[in-house]
């Protein structure tokens, strides 16, 4: 998105529809969560208490931490898990020993975003259908159908991608935090005295009176921030300003009323325990609330399966997953993509979490860990840049942050206690991401020193070529290498078995560096080599995807390249054989040679047309060798 073109009311409604669609659907499950976390009775006391808890931690976790600190650490105004872990590296990068823990870290909060990414749509579309029940018992068999329905619905139109209606979400957000206020203040004006809560003493007295119940309490305090994360990862579609904007003068107001209306609700009447929000409007409007909040719970489970998207692409770039296809649903906007891989897992794993669960109380005890998770490990990064690029103090660091990294050791610690209820499966998930991203990057890098030696340079190589062997074909060979010094192992399997070159060859090297892009003017760098040979090595970051006959027409019009007749790429794609000798276990050889054989090939990837592209196989078996932690990549 044009920030300059786009005025800041325009932004700020925008990232309404963006940014804050996970986090404003929580008042559909918060409360009632808390309150079934423990068997206290809905007496003022503990209402007063449970409602402060909700106001500080929106206070503290999203005001304070993500709104004013996080958000600063900006990677060239972009934000997310990747472009922290990036940021935190550069600031270590004298350090090789914090440089690879920062990986570790940045890896973790990664995967355990993948657990968001499933359970999100499912508790959302859940809580909202769950307003039928409210409506009419005999409406409760149809909640999980229509549930289902909705899930595979909106992954079904993912294919289609969101341009055509994305500009709808925020107008559509913006009347429903005008529901979430209008409908809260109505019950907080029949009973005032529930905005005592702001009191922070309320919060405090609570945990103190009711200690383990007040700690298991906190499980389901922590949903009210699930989403805080979207702040900072969508920091640069909107900028820090709209966001912040939209935060403090929309949602945080009509979540505290929302959240407090409830509360006086349940103050008044404590059976409206089961479904307090859909309690706070009239009968005849239950229903429409309903299909009111359904659309809320898609654009919020939008938002988020667009943010796996883009989380999957920049992983994918920075070599830490294997290629899946990529497909861009819009011309205009190139954030706008589909992954029909990563769709099909998403879905599954959502209609899953659904069968198995059934009900959004079920799911909430599901739901912290992976939120809280990604919350501690986000302040760890930041430690690093503060201390590094900010230059605080150690006292002022270790104060400030040492605060909030309690905090959220204590919401994780909360959320661990209900592990067997469900605890466990964003864990799962989370850990089963970071061993197939640890995997495919450490075996990555073996596989790219084994094929791309530095000893076997072009100089060399050209040296040992005569004017009559091997015979020069017409045409252009542009070979995609990861190496930016040695030869293509196509390009030798090529001479092997062909005996032929062409008389132009261009071999292409992609970096993707830890920024999230490359300025035009610092995008390629050309080295002319005798016998028609040219090294091309162009740059990009992690938020961009290359396309390279785009990139090779650019250099032939400024006249770094002769014209391009007959262009043929020449592609490796390789079959590795697990030896146990690379100091990684077996099994993970084995699920190293699994990946790359389903991984998609780079015609697909780089949307190379298929006429035109010469795939060369062959079996490599690994050796042991040690690996940078953290750098930039290479197609």
């Amino acid at each position: 998105m044009n920030r300059n073109a786009e005025s800041m009311p325009l932004l700020t409604l925008a990232a309404l529809g963006v940014v804050f669609g996970d986090i404003g659907t929580s008042p559909l499950y918060t409360l009632s969560a808390c309150l079934s976390a423990t068997s206290l009775p809905t007496n003022t006391g503990n209402l007063l208490g449970i409602l402060s808890l909700l106001f500080w931690t929106l206070t503290l976790v999203v005001s304070i931490k993500y709104a004013w600190v996080v958000m600063r650490a900006d990677n060239h105004g972009e934000g997310g898990v990747m472009a922290l872990t990036a940021l935190a590296s550069r600031a270590t990068r004298k350090s090789g020993r914090i440089s690879q823990r920062i990986l570790i870290i940045g890896l973790l909060g990664a995967a355990l975003f993948y657990g968001d990414g499933v359970i999100t749509p499912a508790i959302s579309v859940l809580s909202a259908t769950e307003g039928i029940g409210v409506a009419s018992p005999a409406g409760k068999p149809w909640v999980i159908p229509l549930a289902l329905g909705i899930i595979v619905g909106l992954f079904f139109v993912q294919r289609r991608g969101t341009a055509a209606i994305a500009h709808l979400f925020g107008p559509a957000m913006a009347i429903w935090f005008l529901l979430l206020f209008g409908s809260g203040l109505r019950w907080v004006l029949t009973d005032p005295q529930i905005l005592l809560a702001m009191n922070p003493w309320f919060a405090l007295r609570f945990l103190g009176m009711h200690g383990l119940g007040g700690f298991l309490i906190l499980g389901g305090v922590v949903l009210a921030v699930t989403g805080a994360e979207a702040l900072y990862a969508d920091m640069g579609h909107f900028g820090s300003r709209p966001i912040r904007a939209a935060w403090f003068v929309v949602v945080l107001p009509a979540l505290t009323m929302n959240y407090f209306g409830q509360g006086a609700l349940l103050d008044r009447n404590p059976a409206a325990i089961q479904n307090p929000f859909f309690q706070l409007f009239p009968p005849w409007a239950t229903l429409p609330m309903v299909a009111v909040s359904g659309i809320a719970t898609v654009i919020a489970s939008q938002a988020v399966i667009s943010g796996a998207y883009s989380a999957t692409h920049q992983a994918l770039l920075l070599d830490y997953l294997p290629r899946m296809k990529i497909i861009h649903t819009s011309e205009a906007k190139q954030g706008q993509i589909y992954l029909p891989a990563l769709n099909c897992l998403l879905l599954g794993a959502a209609i899953a979490v659904v069968l198995w669960f059934r009900s959004s109380a079920a799911l909430s005890s599901a739901y912290g860990t992976a939120v809280t998770g990604t919350m501690m490990l986000t302040t760890l990064l930041v430690v690093f840049i503060a201390r590094r690029s900010w230059k605080w103090s150690l006292w002022g660091t270790g104060l400030f942050f040492g605060c909030f990294i309690v905090l959220d050791g204590v919401f994780f610690g909360a959320n661990l206690m209900k592990f067997r209820e469900g605890g466990w499966f964003p864990l799962v998930i989370g850990l089963g991401v970071f061993l197939l991203m640890s995997t495919w990057h450490r075996e990555r890098e073996l596989l790219t020193r084994k094929l791309y030696p530095e000893t076997l340079r072009v100089e060399g190589f050209l040296g040992s070529l005569s004017p009559a062997s091997p015979i020069r074909v017409p045409g252009t060979a542009v070979y995609l290498t990861s190496g930016a010094h040695g030869l293509p192992h196509a390009l030798l399997q090529n001479l092997t078995h062909n005996k032929v070159l062409h008389e132009q060859i261009i071999l292409l090297t992609l970096l993707f560096e830890e920024a999230p892009r490359i300025p035009p003017s610092e995008r390629v760098t050309l080295q002319k080599h005798q016998k028609g040979f040219v090294r091309l090595v162009a740059r990009y970051g992690f938020m961009e995807h290359p396309d390279i006959q785009g990139l090779l027409d650019s250099c032939v019009h400024q006249g770094m390249l002769c014209p391009l007749p007959d262009v043929t790429y020449f592609l490796s794609r390789q079959l590795v054989v697990p030896t146990g000798k690379v100091g990684l276990d077996f099994w993970r050889e084995r699920l190293f040679a699994l990946m790359l054989r389903i991984s998609t090939g780079g015609s697909d990837f780089f949307g190379l047309p298929p006429a035109r592209v010469m795939e060369l196989g062959d079996v490599v078996e690994l050796s042991p060798v040690e690996c940078c932690p953290l750098k930039g990549r290479s197609a």
